[in-house]
């Protein structure tokens, strides 16, 4: 396999990179036995990570009961009394586990809160896996247990359940990725036996369509203008919509609900699903690219920024899945993305130093409290 110079990459990109829609990819082939099937869909990712940061994929084979059972799930937690949520604050854990308050989150470091409410777990064996080993991972700076209410029967479980097909779509990702850098597909194997894997469910209350007469610069929406931690997010959303993904003329694009799909964010609220999963009897989910990717690849392939404002009138709610390498790997920059003439940009550090430290700062204004 030819090794291709971070210069062939960019000479890859379009003459204006300044794109007004999002792509849709089928991501079938994944599995096929065809190498060249899989190559083709490598570079459709590979397009899509270099020149937009987000993409929806369709056939990621999760079944609609599964969202609506987890979708149903979110809804009873966010019903609850806030004392009874708060018995689970995401401050009384050391690795930011359970849930978060309205305004609990400044993910703008320029903004007055975001307007949404989360509960946040990580990787835990599912239920009804008894071949999963009963000793607890040990995950460095990210260390430590989920947290879960006690008095809502069923919650546990089918969260759980959506958490691991949500982790078995990302994971047939990683190979794609890797052919689009003109890498081995087994080159991220190693990097992902214990893959970070933070899970959110969010509600978004409508957002009032006159607020920007009293708040005319957006500093207090439903989540700031940011960028993702990991190597890629994977949504779901619902039919409310509201992401925004800004191009690189600055002007904001709406990453509007598809059925049948998820949202993936390079570094996935009952309503149709693209690597964003969202609510309605079809699915969608959206996938987007994020920071760690981002540091690997020395900027090749963007992490995109993107911003949630929820004006429809209507409750939002969204999943996404942010899929990361193991916690103490390097992010240290790929070989095929670094030349004499293009130097690493990034400081090394392991994949848990680098999440915690953004955690920490996108918590800190509410730490107190």
């Amino acid at each position: 396999m030819s090794s291709a110079s971070p210069e062939l990459f960019l000479a890859l990109k379009r003459t204006e990179s300044t794109f007004e829609e999002i792509p849709v990819i089928d991501i079938h082939d994944a599995h096929s036995k065809d190498p060249i099937a899989r190559r083709k869909l490598a570079d459709l990712i590979r397009d899509a990570c270099i020149n937009v940061g987000f993409f929806y994929i369709q056939s990621h084979g999760i079944p609609d009961e599964i969202i609506d059972n987890t979708v149903k799930g979110a809804k009873r937690y966010f019903a609850l009394p806030e004392s009874t949520k708060m018995e689970l604050n995401i401050h009384k854990t050391p690795n930011f586990k359970g849930y978060t308050a309205l305004l609990g989150e400044n993910t703008d470091s320029t903004g007055l809160g975001d307007l949404h409410e989360g509960f946040d777990l990580g990787w835990e064996s599912a239920p009804d896996d008894s071949s999963s080993s009963s000793e607890s991972r040990k995950d460095g700076a990210m260390d430590g247990e989920n947290v879960w209410p006690s008095d809502l029967p069923g919650f546990r479980e089918t969260t759980l359940e959506y958490y691991h097909r949500v982790l078995n779509v990302g994971k047939s990702l990683f190979p794609l990725f890797a052919l689009a850098l003109d890498l081995p597909e087994n080159f991220f194997n190693d990097k992902t036996t214990k893959p970070a894997a933070i899970m959110r469910l969010l509600h978004y209350p409508p957002q009032s369509p006159t607020s920007f007469e009293t708040d005319p610069d957006g500093r207090q929406i439903g989540i700031g203008a940011h960028t993702d931690y990991e190597c890629f997010t994977i949504l779901w959303q619902d039919r409310a919509g509201g992401l925004q993904v800004q191009n690189t003329a600055g002007k904001w694009v709406d990453a509007v609900p598809i059925p049948g799909t998820l949202v993936v964010k390079y570094v996935l609220e009952p309503v149709p699903s693209h690597v964003y999963l969202i609510l309605s009897p079809i699915s969608f989910a959206t996938a987007s690219l994020g920071d760690q990717f981002a540091r690997w690849t020395n900027d090749i392939f963007k992490s995109t920024l993107h911003r949630v404002i929820n004006r429809s009138g209507v409750e939002r709610y969204s999943i996404p899945l942010f899929f990361g390498t193991n916690y103490d790997v390097p992010l240290e920059p790929i070989p095929t993305c670094v030349t004499p003439g293009s130097p690493s940009k990034y400081e090394i550090m392991t994949a848990g130093q680098y999440v915690k430290s953004r955690l920490e700062a996108t918590y800190a204004h509410s730490s107190a409290t």
